[in-house]
């Protein structure tokens, strides 16, 4: 799988933790940023990905910042994207399972790296069921913003 990868200043750590998390699980990925721990504006390289996700040059993305929620509402602007800010595993198998979402969005500031790991394993290695949820996800797409 390919998998488009980025963080704000305040999820780099963990977005490492993905990143090596990635290459243990052999999908392939790309680090659209920060490298560093110095301050950027999130929705900057959070449109980078969400735009890239839904022109098809990814499978998958994962934004990270502080909460998750700032990604997650700049992921969500971009027309094809439906991203999920999870917090638990339930919510990632849950999330690519009904909601065929193709986004995650975590927190480092809420979620550790344990955690992020169970999150990360879970959302990757589910798939859409279809059938009833197809039809709800076609009325999300629907929807005009």
């Amino acid at each position: 799988m390919q998998i488009a990868v980025v963080s704000d200043h305040a999820g780099f750590s963990l977005k490492q933790a993905v990143i090596s998390l990635l290459s243990e699980l052999g999908h392939s990925y790309k680090d659209f940023g920060c490298h560093d721990t110095s301050s950027v504006d999130y929705p900057d390289i959070g449109q980078a990905v969400a735009e890239a996700v839904a022109q098809g040059q990814y499978d998958q993305g994962v934004l990270i910042c502080s909460t998750g929620i700032g990604m997650s509402m700049v992921a969500n602007k971009v027309n094809g994207i439906r991203a999920a800010l999870c917090q638990d595993s339930f919510s990632a198998r849950r999330a690519r399972e009904h909601n065929d979402a193709n986004i995650l969005c975590l927190g480092e500031g809420v979620t550790g790296q344990g955690l992020a790991r169970d999150i990360v394993t879970t959302y990757l290695s589910s798939e859409f069921v279809g059938g009833r949820h197809a039809r709800r996800v076609e009325k999300i797409q629907s929807i005009e913003g």
